[in-house]
């Protein structure tokens, strides 16, 4: 078994933790903060909108049960990578649509993955996602983690 590291933003992580929690070969997915310049930001700091993270969610998963591709297919399941700064009611950089690569390869496949779709016909408008080297991640408060199983009923 090889674990790899995967890292989306996709709109408030509590959902979208949940969302990859239920993915057979991922076994484990914490929230936390990247892409920002502040070192070890609080929920408080991100919300501010001046720090530049997004809210993601690390995805660590078995390579030998689950492709890094299928892990696109779910991220582009579950939110509307089309929205710039937001999801839903949410709005701010912190809701962004972002795939945090962490080799070279998460790159190539995530450029192709997004062509892809936005070749699809699938959506009314061009796919805003960006494709962004993996920071530093900074986990997320432990009352974060978990939250829609903790709050049932709270996330989609």
């Amino acid at each position: 078994m090889e674990k790899f590291l995967a890292t989306f933003g996709a709109g408030c992580f509590w959902g979208v933790e949940a969302a990859f929690r239920k993915v057979s070969g991922v076994m484990d997915a914490a929230v936390g903060y990247m892409g920002g310049s502040l070192e070890n930001p609080t929920y408080e700091d991100v919300c501010t909108n001046k720090t530049g993270h997004a809210e993601v969610v690390q995805v660590t998963y078995d390579s030998g049960k689950l492709s890094y591709g299928e892990l696109l297919k779910t991220f582009w399941s579950i939110h509307d990578p089309t929205q710039i700064n937001q999801q839903g009611p949410d709005i701010g950089t912190q809701y962004r649509s972002v795939i945090f690569y962490h080799t070279q390869q998460q790159c190539v496949v995530a450029e192709k993955s997004k062509a892809d779709l936005d070749a699809s016909g699938k959506l009314k408008k061009p796919v805003a996602t960006a494709i962004e080297p993996a920071s530093t991640f900074w986990r997320a408060e432990e009352y974060h983690q978990r939250y829609a199983k903790k709050h049932p009923g709270v996330c989609r």
